[in-house]
């Protein structure tokens, strides 16, 4: 079990903890958009996308690939922005945008080690689906991080829920049993899953969510990122909630829902992400979700409150 000694003073493990930790520094996320495209949109399984998605594929916070085409390019962008903060120059390259090994195997190389030769890139992190890694694309990893041994690979998994009823409302695309499946070769090859969760989503109860909390413990995802569900204009499900079908979650129910998340989970899993950012010139609701550091410290003082901490409430599954 992590000792909370290591979490820098949060009641959970971090990311900003684990980078100190392992690398001695905070690591900045410069966000890519490498012109792909994802099975949801290109006809192979839908068009629209998953009803909360928008139309940048969740890539809106993403360098200007308009600007900037190459991925070298949009990294020496964002390393300026970051040198403007002061900040450490060392970055982790995230191909965000869409789905991240949906290309061809030539192209996705081509990407990867533009990213990894940078000398100010720590590692990269590639956004993807667990239905998007063939066995090829698995070897392209390998192989990369045996090119770039003093560098890290990261897959981000869109999950959302475990709930097979929720995944076919969202029109996520792919069974549960496909995103099991990922996370064990990934395992097997020695590349670290952070797995994306969605609270909030239609028709889910609490009690649902920590089923999905639980599963995660159980699989043994390193990482995981905790999204609050954003509605946003153009999506689908801006549609239903314009209708009077859907009703976002108030700042104190998910601050609620995220602590009792946060408890169930492993204290060994890093935390990525407890809220995210929804465009402002997209979003429709929930409104106080703009406020990002209003809701940690809201977090962090309830957390404090509460007495509570990651992992409080977690059990270690034994075989």
């Amino acid at each position: 079990m992590t000792a909370p000694m290591n979490w820098h003073g949060k009641p959970y493990y971090s990311l900003d903890a684990y980078c100190k930790n392992t690398y001695g520094e905070k690591l900045y996320k410069i966000a890519l958009n490498a012109g792909l495209t994802c099975p949801n949109r290109d006809g192979t399984l839908g068009h629209n996308g998953c009803i909360f998605c928008s139309a940048g594929g969740s890539g809106d916070f993403a360098i200007d690939r308009q600007n900037h085409p190459s991925i070298h390019a949009q990294l020496a962008a964002g390393q300026a922005l970051f040198r403007c903060k002061q900040a450490t120059r060392r970055c982790i390259a995230y191909f965000q945008a869409y789905t991240n090994t949906y290309g061809p195997l030539p192209y996705l190389q081509q990407i990867y080690e533009e990213a990894m030769s940078d000398p100010l890139v720590a590692g990269i992190s590639i956004a993807t689906r667990p239905d998007c890694i063939p066995e090829k694309v698995l070897t392209l990893l390998v192989n990369l991080k045996e090119k770039f041994p003093d560098k890290f690979v990261w897959i981000e998994l869109g999950l959302q829920t475990m709930q097979e009823e929720t995944a076919l409302f969202i029109r996520r695309g792919y069974p549960l049993g496909v995103y099991d499946d990922c996370v064990i070769r990934l395992r097997e090859s020695h590349i670290l899953v952070v797995t994306h969760v969605i609270l909030g989503l239609p028709g889910e109860i609490p009690e649902q969510m920590l089923q999905t909390i639980d599963h995660l413990n159980g699989i043994g995802t390193w990482g995981i990122k905790l999204q609050l569900l954003h509605v946003l204009r153009g999506t689908d499900l801006a549609s239903l909630y314009e209708q009077g079908g859907y009703l976002p979650l108030s700042k104190e129910t998910y601050i609620s829902l995220l602590i009792r998340c946060l408890e169930h989970l492993s204290p060994d899993i890093v935390i990525h992400r407890l809220t995210g950012d929804g465009p402002k010139d997209l979003l429709l609701a929930p409104s106080w979700s703009l406020n990002k550091r209003d809701v940690l410290n809201t977090l962090h003082h309830t957390m404090k409150l509460q007495n509570a901490r990651q992992g409080s409430h977690y059990e270690r599954l034994t075989p």
